[in-house]
């Protein structure tokens, strides 16, 4: 169980492997404690796990059943292939989660179905020790429930059902609160003993306080050690430590560091917001950001396909040039999973060597080489539903408005594949052959069953355009054509890169509201909403307002490809007379 969802309050009623309840440790007088409590001799006497050391001990069979809620570290922990691996040969893995496709359900013994924060009721704390009521303002789907529901029912059927018997949150609260304040006497700063006999009402009511909240602070405390002595009394202490240099070292084998992080609109492993085309139009596809001249040395240009090895595996990427980025590093998100991308899982490469006294691993330190990954041909595939792939092709799968998008690459051209396809599902073929790439749409029963467009590097084509036409089909030859063409009748201007995802704003409308006059990102708000919401994209409009000032005035009118963005279709048609066109 992972302390992202509610980092202090896991922490608060012993989330950590390494403490108890209510800020207990594992000393004699707290183990004891805790069993007068709860009337129970059967209290654990030392620190469990850390996670990697969990499914360190999984994959040499010592832990034989794990319960994973709420986490995805089939994805999420270094060297992840190995815990795959200990998944796979673990006797009983149940997962609850409220999304039933993960890469670890996909280990899963048993799966429960859990509800999402909007759908509970309960409390949460923040980091300035905060307890607020969490109310659901969402209906339960299907069969989910709470996950101290489930937790219950569990020990029920396991013969504890006396011990677990609640029946609402409250008591559940009303238990935590009493057992912070037992035999407490101000011995332990975390103290909400006040709210331990609060009704059903009361507490419904709660308003956000800040913990302790004792018979003497009913109404909280917003500060503590206000006076620079320490809890029990006495000067604070600093204590001083020794950082300790990273374990991975880059080498002749390994020359490059790795750092791994996020990206504006996606959230730890995709579980969720890679399910949501909007979030998924600002970065589309997993990079790997470098230094042009670590670019260079590797033979890599921008937008070319990056394999990044290190000795615990690869991964496969996007290259994506940047000054910014320092010389010798590499910058790659965590996010990308196998349910979005068949080589995307950065820590595959990364090493689980662990801080000894956190258990946090080296995430942000791998090292690693770089190379170029050489492809025949790169495409966009537009489907109802995923199609098995070719053996031989990496893609990269996002959720549209209407269809799925798959970016692909492979060393064997795509005709056969496509056309094996097509006949096993009675589709028809309309397709272009020829120098410029393979384009091919399937219909069936005038459906839009898919649209595939392929070249040596990847074509530029509509996507809104094209994903808008499974629901609503061309209707004349002509528009036909034209989405052959990867575009739509009467040369629309494409969007561009998505840079505000809340207003749907491309790049090309930013550009050309520029060059209309908006010279600031509040100007580019007023015009075209963009930053006016979560203000997250505001940094790239001061970018484009920055690059654009920086152009000469002829290349602000031909900037970035946009002609050859707009007249693609109907060159790439007038270009096969050494090709095919037909059905």
């Amino acid at each position: 169980l992972t302390g992202q969802p509610n980092a202090m309050g896991g922490r608060e009623v012993g989330g950590l492997a390494s403490q108890l309840a209510c800020h207990m440790a594992f000393e004699p007088a707290d183990i004891a404690r805790l069993g007068r409590f709860w009337g129970s001799e059967r209290i654990a006497q030392t620190p469990g796990l850390m996670a990697v050391e969990l499914f360190d001990a999984i994959g040499r069979g010592e832990v034989k059943a794990v319960w994973i809620m709420g986490t995805n570290p089939a994805v999420s922990l270094p060297d992840s292939d190995a815990v795959r691996q200990a998944l796979a040969r673990c006797e009983l893995v149940i997962v609850s989660d409220i999304t039933a496709q993960t890469d670890t359900a996909a280990f899963a013994h048993i799966r429960f179905p859990a509800q999402g924060w909007g759908e509970k009721n309960g409390t949460v704390t923040n980091s300035e020790r905060r307890i607020s009521r969490q109310r659901p303002f969402l209906p339960a789907p299907g069969d989910t429930h709470p996950d101290w529901w489930i937790v219950a029912q569990m020990a029920r059927r396991l013969g504890h059902g006396e011990a677990f018997a609640w029946q609402h949150p409250h008591e559940i609260f009303c238990e935590h609160a009493a057992l912070s304040g037992f035999e407490n006497d101000g011995a332990r700063a975390f103290d909400i003993s006040a709210l331990a006999t609060l009704t059903r009402e009361q507490y419904d009511a709660l308003a956000p306080l800040q913990w302790p909240v004792t018979a003497q602070q009913p109404q909280g405390t917003p500060r503590l050690l206000a006076t620079g002595e320490g809890w029990r009394g006495g000067r604070l202490n600093m204590v001083a430590v020794t950082p300790a240099l990273p374990q991975a070292r880059p080498d002749a084998a390994y020359p490059l560091w790795l750092n791994t992080g996020r990206i504006r609109d996606q959230w730890h492993t995709m579980t969720r917001t890679g399910s949501v085309a909007r979030l998924m139009q600002h970065q589309p596809l997993p990079q790997v950001v470098m230094h042009p001249s670590d670019a260079a040395r590797a033979g890599i240009g921008d937008g070319d396909l990056a394999e990044v090895a290190s000795a615990q595996g690869f991964m496969v990427a996007w290259a994506a040039l940047s000054d910014a980025q320092p010389p010798g590093a590499l910058f790659a998100p965590m996010h990308w999973n196998a349910r979005f991308a068949s080589h995307g899982r950065v820590n595959t490469l990364v090493a689980p060597v662990c801080c000894p006294h956190s258990g946090q691993p080296e995430s942000k330190q791998t090292a690693v080489r770089l190379q170029k990954r050489h492809s025949a041909w790169q495409g966009e595939l537009f489907c109802r539903v995923m199609p098995p792939l070719a053996p031989d092709m990496l893609w990269w799968r996002r959720a549209l408005d209407g269809c799925l998008h798959f970016t692909l690459a492979g060393r064997t051209p795509p005709h056969g594949w496509l056309r094996q396809l097509a006949d096993s599902e009675g589709w028809q073929i309309q397709y272009a052959d020829g120098v410029g790439g393979f384009h091919a749409l399937a219909w069936r029963d005038g459906a839009l069953m898919l649209a595939f467009y392929s070249g040596q590097r990847r074509p530029t084509v509509q996507t809104e355009t094209i994903a808008a036409a499974f629901s609503a089909p061309p209707a004349s030859a002509a528009a036909r054509h034209a989405l052959l063409g990867g575009k739509g009748a009467g040369n629309a201007p494409a969007k561009g890169r998505i840079i505000c995802s809340c207003f749907g704003v491309g790049e090309n409308a930013i550009r050309a509201a520029i060059a209309n006059g908006c010279d600031s990102a509040a100007r580019l708000g007023d015009a075209l909403r963009c930053g006016t919401n979560c203000g997250s994209c505001i940094p790239e409009l001061k970018a484009l307002l920055a690059q654009t000032a920086s152009l000469p005035e002829a290349a602000n009118e031909t900037r970035g490809g946009e002609r050859v963005t707009l007249e693609f279709g109907e060159e790439f048609l007038a270009r096969q007379a050494g090709g095919q066109v037909g059905r």
